[in-house]
């Protein structure tokens, strides 16, 4: 019998990442292409398909030894694989699904990044071994992925998952970007960070490392290592937000785990100690001792589940 292959596509702002996997979950090989956005993004889906069809063409892989490819993408994507809008890639609507079909002649599976690679860290990462999950990035933004049963939820339009926006802070007037305000990712990502950082910076004259230098989320954490306090208090604010958001999640889809990712979370258990000591304040006592982790599979999160679409 000859052996089975899918691919897992992470779609990006700057590069592609590509993986060719075989059916029993192995990856055999991974590699990088740009992302050219010009032209509104036409030139991705086909050059995703030109190098998934050279990749195939060196290794002598036959179409029909393909299980399919799956992809994430920077937006949300409904159930038919369609996008309406991916700012980030310049993209209006789009098929994805059935684009890459069609230039590839492979079934196609895709979905929300973020829902990806949550499902990614889920099936070899820090959620490995549990069935449902919440997964935060935490990053620029604050992304989210959620699984249920192994699947991922995705919602009506795609949409499922973006906990970044969740409203937490009535006393923030300027706008996030996705319009609204005081939303999580003003207060949790790693600029929401430097921003509670410069806010309690500015209500004390205590003494503190933060103070003179750049401001970034590592050295915030950084600084509460060394036992900084206001660090300490900026740290408190930041899991208390983030903690008690996890907390009314955790009502309505009841996770086993919460997957934390993105660059802040490099500053390791530090991180989780603070968010974790409100949501087990905050949450719903049947919830209250779901487990804690931090991701571990890093930037190949994303080809990681997107092989998974297509191996369920």
């Amino acid at each position: 019998m000859s052996t089975k292959y899918c691919f897992g596509i992470d779609v990006g702002g700057t590069t592609i990442k590509c993986g060719l996997f075989n059916t029993d979950g192995n990856i055999l090989d991974k590699w990088e292409i740009p992302t050219r956005l010009e032209s509104k993004g036409a030139n991705i889906l086909p050059d995703v398909a030109q190098t998934i069809l050279e990749k195939m063409d060196s290794l002598k892989i036959k179409k029909q030894d393909v299980t399919g490819i799956g992809i994430g993408i920077p937006g949300p994507v409904d159930e038919n694989g369609a996008v309406d809008m991916a700012v980030n890639l310049h993209w209006g609507k789009v098929n994805i699904k059935e684009t890459l079909s069609e230039l590839t002649g492979i079934p196609v599976l895709a979905a929300n990044d973020a829902n990806v690679a949550a499902l990614g860290e889920l099936w070899k990462g820090g959620g490995e071994g549990y069935h449902n999950m919440i997964m935060v990035t935490l990053g620029t933004g604050v992304g989210g992925g959620i699984i249920i049963n192994d699947r991922i939820l995705a919602g009506s339009n795609g949409a499922a998952g973006e906990i970044g926006h969740a409203h937490v802070e009535d006393a923030i007037k300027d706008p996030c970007n996705c319009g609204n305000c005081g939303c999580l990712e003003q207060v949790a990502s790693a600029t929401g960070i430097v921003r509670l950082a410069r806010e309690e910076l500015s209500a004390t004259d205590e003494d503190s490392v933060l103070r003179g230098g750049k401001i970034s989320a590592k050295v915030v954490f950084d600084a509460i290592k060394a036992g900084d306090i206001v660090a300490c208090r900026v740290a408190e604010r930041f899991g208390y937000y983030l903690g008690k958001a996890l907390a009314v999640f955790a009502c309505v889809t009841a996770p086993e785990v919460f997957v934390i990712g993105g660059g802040v979370s490099k500053a390791g258990p530090v991180v989780i100690d603070y968010v974790q000591k409100y949501y087990r304040q905050f949450a719903f006592p049947a919830c209250k001792q779901a487990v804690f982790a931090l991701a571990t599979l890093g930037n190949d999160a994303g080809i990681w589940g997107a092989a998974k679409m297509v191996l369920q």
